[in-house]
């Protein structure tokens, strides 16, 4: 049976895929990326915005319009928030909420009747990363979180904190890496929380999977500024661990943090970023921010523009806030005019802009080692340029012979110029 896997939303939703693709092949079947050629078709939803909700029914609609004789499975968070408009959409024969998804590939099987073949039954390959054309691989150690930000429904749609002991943790990046990943991606919904069931913590997970496997590059996912062990800025002295965090900021205001119900202040945000450039120079904090939220006042974005800028950050994610039902934050009173958020978020777009050439700029003339992509763009006269990221997570493009290839390795790099949304490396002989 030919399997299609999609998602719309985050991280995690594409760690919970790969968990399903090395399901499915341990039971006989095969991973497909043309969705027309399917026997299967399982999506992963998203509903973190009333806009992501309606983009996961437009696929579920286009996903079955475009193949009408694959069996249809819709699981996340649209899927769960709103099972029974899921269940009633044209094509969909079987919704699994996120308290069952890992059950999803046995209960999928089981429940429409579906072959499997154990005759060809293989242990996991390469093939449920790399025909889905990544270099590496998500992978979900928690799920759920206790806190409830008031602008936030994936906290109602993913329930409570659920930790992947260690060790299954470590046993699944050493399969990956005997499978070609040189990086693996730990992500969550609150990894900070992680092994808050367990009796024990982010760090301890992060100490033992530098012990116990050869993996040579870890990353973290998203993680909320909040609740990080004591120990856990010395972890960024072994230098498999990846100097580039992704800390969500939301708002440089302290009165609208209060409002999202947010657990860092600015200042105390402030001094987590410090610590880590203190630690290690270039190291890349990107960040989440949230434009126009209720009652926002002209003072109180004054106040996180200038936060922002007096922090810097290598990239922003910027989010113009849209009401989100079954939220406290789509409750509050003076909700901020369209247009009005439409010239803050060109404003801070600006800003964002600025200082991500200018961190850019800072790290030309280092020499990084540098992963390097499968993704490749022709260029005339024999060449085609490649694309990779440094440790601190810069996407680096080299110009090579069109007959040279650098997929998968990790090779000594010199940042030579800033072009466009990418800077110019030269490989290091």
């Amino acid at each position: 049976m030919l399997v299609h896997l999609k998602t719309l939303g985050c991280r995690l939703n594409e760690a919970e895929l790969e968990t399903w693709a090395q399901a499915f092949q341990k039971s006989g079947h095969s991973i497909t990326q043309h969705p027309q050629a399917a026997h299967l078709i399982v999506i992963n939803s998203c509903a973190v915005t009333q806009d992501a909700a309606r983009k996961s029914r437009q696929l579920i609609r286009r996903i079955h319009r475009d193949n009408p004789h694959a069996k249809l499975v819709v699981s996340g968070c649209y899927a769960t928030l709103n099972q029974q408009e899921a269940e009633s959409l044209l094509g969909v024969d079987l919704v699994v909420s996120n308290k069952d998804k890992d059950q999803l590939v046995e209960k999928t099987l089981t429940e429409l009747t579906l072959n499997t073949m154990p005759a060809m039954s293989t242990e996991p390959a390469e093939i449920s990363l790399f025909t889905r054309g990544r270099q590496r691989a998500f992978v979900k150690v928690q799920d759920g979180c206790r806190y409830r930000c008031t602008f936030c429904i994936v906290t109602v749609a993913r329930g409570e904190e659920i930790s992947r002991p260690i060790q299954i943790v470590i046993d699944e990046i050493n399969a990956l890496h005997a499978q070609g990943i040189d990086e693996v991606i730990l992500t969550g919904v609150h990894l900070g929380g992680y092994g808050s069931d367990l009796g024990n913590n982010l760090s301890d997970l992060i100490k033992a999977i530098l012990t116990d496997t050869n993996i040579p590059r870890l990353r973290l996912g998203s993680l909320e500024p909040w609740e990080l062990p004591a120990d856990f800025f010395q972890l960024f002295d072994n230098p498999r661990l990846m100097p580039h965090l992704h800390l969500p900021l939301q708002s440089g205001s302290d009165a609208v943090l209060r409002r999202m119900a947010r657990r860092c202040k600015t200042e105390e945000f402030k001094a987590i970023v410090q610590q880590l450039r203190a630690k290690i120079p270039h190291f890349n904090i990107t960040t989440d921010i949230i434009v126009g939220f209720p009652a926002e006042s002209e003072q109180e974005w004054q106040d996180s523009f200038d936060t922002v800028q007096a922090i810097g950050f290598g990239h922003i994610h910027i989010f113009t806030y849209s009401s989100r039902e079954g939220t406290k934050a789509a409750t509050l009173p003076n909700h901020v005019t369209n247009d009005i958020k439409k010239q803050r978020s060109q404003q801070l777009h600006e800003l964002a802009n600025s200082q991500k050439k200018q961190f850019y700029a800072a790290n030309i003339g280092n020499e990084f080692p540098v992963l390097w992509e499968g993704y490749s763009e022709p260029l005339p006269d024999g060449k085609h340029r490649v694309f990779g990221y440094t440790p601190n997570y810069l996407r680096v493009a080299c110009v090579l012979d069109a007959d040279v290839s650098v997929e998968n390795q990790t090779l000594n790099t010199r940042l030579v110029t800033v072009d466009d949304g990418f800077i110019v490396g030269e490989l290091v002989q």
